[in-house]
C-alpha cells in the first residue's frame, strides 16, 4: 500500500513541477487603448486614476475593504497611518478523493481503503488560515502472516468467544481480516509562507502544513466466519505458510468471503452515527496546491490522525505474537489519508480578492518603491550654481554674478533692450533712437536737456540689488528665498527713500495671472511681517511676460517711484482655484 501511495505522490509532484515553479509575472499597467508594443515600457503605476491591469488588487480602491476597516483606510490615504487595511478576501471550498488507511497492527489491504472529503477554508492573514473538513473513509486490513497463541481469552483479538479455538498451534493460526468505516470532522489551523516572495509577484504553487483537532467516529468489523458461519480453517486456505507475503495474501483474498460479519471489540465508550465509537482525534498534515486560475486550484495532501482509543481501530489491540507470547507486537493505531482535491474560491457580491495565502503582501510595498502613487516625496532640490533662481538645466546664462536680476531664462535683465544688462548699464533707459550704445549702455545721439539725468536714475538707489525668486510649492517662501529677501530688506533699510519693484511673470491666462498676483503678494507680505518694510515701498507688478512661478525684484528707478504705481492691486481672478 505504501509503495502505491508514494508512487502516486511522486507522480503528481513531477507533473505539477513542470509548471508550478514558473512564477506568475505582473504585467505592466496600460492606459485604456494602449497597444501591445508599449506593454514592455509602460510603468506599472502612473497615478491613482490609472486602471491597474496586473494580477493584484488596487489597494487604493475602497471597495475592497469592509466597513469596519474604513477608518484605517481613510487614515492611510491621509498619511496618518502607514499600513493599508487588510482587504476582503474570498472563501475556499473543496472536494477530494483519496486513499484511506488504518496504520496499526494489521497491515493495510491492497487495493484497500478509499475516502472522500469536503472542506471550507478561510484566510486569517497572509500566513495562517482556518479550515473545517469532513472526511468519510473505509479501510481494509489483512494479515500477511499468521497470528498464534491467542487461545484465551478470545476477545483479545477483537473476535467474539467461541469463533476460534486455536489451542496456540500453528496449524490453527489466524489471519486477521478487518474493515473499518469512519467519519471525521476536524478544525485545522493551517500555515503557509510560500506566498511571501521577494523576487516575484507571486507563485502558482503553495506549500502548507497544519495541525487539527476534532472528533473521529469509527466501527470495525471482522471477517471471522465463512459462508456457513463457521470459523475459517486457514490451513485449507494458505497452502504454504512460509511463502511470500504477496502469495499468502492472494490465497487469503480468494479463499475468504467479503462479509465482515463480526463486530470487533472497540474498548467501550460513547457511540454515535450507526453505533460508531466516538473519539477525540488530533491530527497533523501537509500538502501542496497548484493554481490554474484565480478561482480554481488542485491540491495533494496527506493527513495523519491519532485517535485517543487508538489500539482498537484495526479490530485488535495487539500485534502479531512474538515468541508465542501474545501482545509483544502491540502497537498504536493511526489513520492515514492521502487525497487529491479540487478547490474553488467563492466570489461574493462585494468586491474581494482571492484568499490571502495566494497574495504576496510585499507587492504593494515594492510597487510603491518603483512606481510611487502614495509615497510622500520630498520637494526636488534642483542645482542652481549661480544662485539666480533658475535651475542649471534651464539657465541660458549659468555664470550670472550674485545679486543680479535675471529673466526667466537666467540671463541678466536688460530693461531698455540695448544689449547691455542693467547691472552694467550706465544709462538704464536709452531711447531707441539713441541706440546702438557703447559698452556702458550709453546712447550715441545728442541728448536734450530733459534727458540729461536719464542715465543717473539708477545711481540714487543703486545699492539695492536685484534678484529672482522661484516658487516651487504654492506660495511658500523657502529657506533660500528668505536669505535673498533678508539681503533686500537690509538694502532697503539702508536706503529709506528708495522703493523696490516686485514683478511676477504669468501672462496668457487667467489662472497664470492669479498665480502671479499671489506670488508677488506673498513676497510683499513676507517683507512687511518678517522685515518690517512698509508695503508702500514696493511697486506691485504681476502678469508680465515669463513663468508665473518666477518673481523678480530690483530697485525702482526715479520715474517709477514718482509715477504713483499701485502698491496694493486687488487679485485679478479671486474665484479661480
Amino acid at each position: 500500500m505504501y509503495k502505491m501511495k508514494y508512487l502516486l505522490v511522486a507522480g503528481l509532484s513531477v507533473l505539477l513541477s513542470q509548471a508550478s515553479f514558473a512564477q506568475e509575472s505582473t504585467p505592466n499597467a496600460q492606459t485604456p487603448g494602449a497597444d501591445t508594443a508599449s506593454k514592455t515600457s509602460s510603468p506599472q503605476w502612473s497615478n491613482r486614476d490609472m486602471t491597474y491591469r496586473g494580477k493584484n488588487y488596487d489597494p487604493f480602491d475602497s471597495a475592497y475593504y469592509p466597513k469596519f476597516r474604513a477608518k484605517q483606510f481613510h487614515k492611510y490615504m491621509d498619511h496618518q497611518e502607514i499600513f493599508p487595511p487588510k482587504p476582503r478576501n474570498q472563501w475556499e471550498v473543496g472536494f477530494g478523493l483519496g486513499l484511506f488507511d488504518v496504520v496499526g497492527n494489521v497491515p493495510s489491504l491492497i487495493p484497500g481503503g478509499f475516502g472522500l472529503d469536503l472542506s471550507v477554508r478561510k484566510s486569517l492573514g497572509y500566513i495562517f488560515s482556518l479550515r473545517g473538513e469532513y472526511i468519510y473513509g473505509v479501510a481494509k486490513n489483512l494479515d500477511r502472516q499468521a497470528t498464534t497463541g491467542y487461545d484465551a481469552p478470545y476477545t483479545t483479538f477483537g473476535y467474539k468467544p467461541g469463533f476460534y479455538n486455536t489451542g496456540g498451534t500453528g496449524a490453527n493460526a489466524i489471519y486477521r481480516a478487518t474493515r473499518t468505516e469512519a467519519s471525521q470532522a476536524t478544525l485545522d489551523l493551517m500555515f503557509n509562507a510560500y506566498n511571501i516572495n521577494f523576487h516575484h509577484a507571486r507563485n502558482s504553487i503553495s506549500f502548507f502544513g497544519y495541525f487539527g483537532l476534532g472528533g473521529f467516529a469509527y466501527k470495525t468489523r471482522v471477517n471471522a466466519l465463512d459462508g456457513n458461519y463457521a470459523p475459517y480453517d486457514f490451513s485449507k486456505i494458505v497452502t504454504d505458510p512460509s511463502a511470500k507475503a504477496s502469495k499468502i495474501r492472494k490465497e487469503l483474498k480468494s479463499g475468504m468471503d467479503k462479509t465482515y460479519e463480526t463486530a470487533a471489540d472497540n474498548g467501550g465508550g460513547p457511540h454515535i452515527l450507526d453505533n460508531k465509537k466516538l473519539d477525540f482525534a488530533p491530527s497533523i498534515g501537509a500538502g501542496m496546491q497548484y493554481k490554474f486560475s484565480k478561482k480554481i486550484n488542485i491540491q495533494i495532501e496527506e493527513r495523519y490522525t491519532f485517535p485517543s482509543n487508538d489500539p482498537y481501530i484495526d479490530g485488535s489491540p495487539f500485534g502479531q505474537s512474538l515468541g508465542g507470547v501474545p501482545g509483544k507486537g502491540r502497537s498504536s493505531d493511526a489513520i492515514n489519508y492521502l487525497s487529491l482535491g479540487l478547490n474553488y474560491n467563492l466570489k461574493t457580491k462585494k468586491k474581494s480578492v482571492e484568499p490571502l495565502y495566494w497574495i504576496n503582501p510585499l507587492d504593494h510595498a515594492y510597487s510603491e518603491l518603483s512606481y510611487p502613487r502614495h509615497m510622500i516625496l520630498p520637494n526636488p532640490v534642483l542645482p542652481d550654481e549661480d544662485g539666480d533662481g533658475i535651475t542649471d538645466q534651464f539657465d541660458k546664462c549659468p555664470k550670472t554674478p550674485a545679486g543680479v536680476a535675471v529673466d526667466s531664462h537666467g540671463c541678466p535683465l536688460d530693461t531698455d533692450g540695448d544689449g547691455v544688462p542693467d547691472y552694467k548699464d550706465k544709462q538704464l533707459i536709452t531711447p531707441t533712437e539713441c541706440q546702438p550704445v557703447d559698452a556702458d549702455g550709453v546712447g550715441k545721439c545728442p541728448c536734450p536737456d530733459a534727458c540729461k539725468d536719464m542715465g543717473t536714475s539708477k545711481a540714487a538707489c543703486g545699492s539695492i540689488g536685484a534678484g529672482t525668486l522661484l516658487f516651487t510649492a504654492g506660495n511658500h517662501i523657502t529657506t533660500g528665498m528668505e536669505a535673498q529677501l533678508a539681503t533686500l530688506a537690509a538694502q532697503m533699510q539702508a536706503n529709506p527713500n528708495c522703493k523696490a519693484v516686485i514683478l511676477g511673470g504669468g501672462s496668457g491666462s487667467k489662472i497664470k495671472e492669479q498665480h502671479s498676483w499671489e506670488h508677488v503678494n506673498a513676497v510683499i507680505e513676507y517683507m512687511g511681517e518678517k522685515n518690517n518694510i512698509a508695503r508702500q515701498r514696493f511697486i506691485f507688478k504681476y502678469g508680465e511676460a515669463g513663468d508665473e512661478n518666477i518673481v523678480t525684484y530690483r530697485s525702482a528707478n526715479e520715474d517709477e517711484s514718482k509715477s504713483g504705481a499701485d502698491v496694493n492691486p486687488p487679485p485679478p481672478h479671486p474665484d479661480i482655484k
